[in-house]
């Protein structure tokens, strides 16, 4: 089904590939103008932009881990664009630091990297961008979780805490900002098809992944983008500061 989202301008972190891919390539099929952040892939970005239909999108490099580069993200899609109605907060690293099997430093450094760029970061660009969408009267904000925030990442503890601690900044600023008719929302999706989850659902334990979903299998980048298109589109307002599991029935909160 087609929405029309001529007009508006999207930025989206993480966007050169895997779920940040497919949710530019179905915002730019309903007429929406992007904005692709990516830190160090430019291979990835330039395939992202000769995939997305339309005219106008912005490939953009900045570190999200860098509070000053995020200011500068910013300031140059509304300088080149005009303004931010949407954002996706896609982008996250997921590191592997057990604690048992972890130094005492690259603990710490697999803490300061993660949460930096997955919650950090996002905090910083909610910043810069909701004071944009406060003088154009409105927009939407959709954060990409993880179910990790919920069942617990053992092996992963950082990524884990980082989105847990992304879900309830979505639903704080929800709350925050609903009376400036801006509207936040969150994604937490299970395992899904990407370049990311590849070495787990390619490796020994890949049937067993598969399996936690009664659908036996893991999800698509284009399902997931699907559901992020939705909560960002006119119509969805009263979903503000849900988190909508996408995860196949594969874990189930009470």
């Amino acid at each position: 089904m087609r929405m029309d989202l001529d007009g508006t301008v999207v930025l989206v972190t993480g966007g050169s590939r895997g779920i940040g891919r497919a949710v530019a390539e179905q915002f730019a099929a309903q007429g929406a103008t992007l904005a692709v952040q990516f830190r160090a892939a430019r291979q990835a970005a330039d395939d992202t932009m000769a995939a997305l239909p339309g005219a106008g999108h912005l490939a953009l490099p900045a570190d999200l881990a860098d509070p000053g580069q995020v200011r500068s993200l910013v300031e140059q899609v509304v300088g080149e664009l005009g303004r931010i109605d949407v954002l996706v907060n896609n982008a996250g690293i997921y590191e592997e630091h057990p604690i048992l099997a972890t130094g005492y430093e690259e603990w710490q450094r697999a803490w300061r990297r993660t949460i930096d760029t997955n919650l950090i970061g996002p905090a910083n660009l909610l910043h810069a961008v909701v004071p944009h969408m406060v003088a154009a009267g409105g927009g939407r904000i959709v954060n990409v979780s993880s179910r990790g925030a919920f069942r617990g990442e053992p092996d992963h503890p950082a990524y884990g805490a980082s989105k847990a601690g992304l879900n309830s900044l979505g639903q704080s600023m929800a709350r925050a900002l609903g009376p400036h008719g801006i509207y936040v929302t969150t994604v937490a999706p299970g395992f899904v098809e990407t370049d990311m989850a590849a070495p787990f659902l390619e490796g020994a334990g890949g049937d067993a992944i598969r399996a936690q979903s009664p659908l036996n299998r893991a999800a698509t980048p284009e399902e997931v983008a699907r559901v992020v298109v939705f909560l960002a589109t006119p119509g969805a307002e009263y979903l503000t500061g849900a988190v909508v599991d996408v995860n196949g029935a594969s874990y189930l909160r009470t």
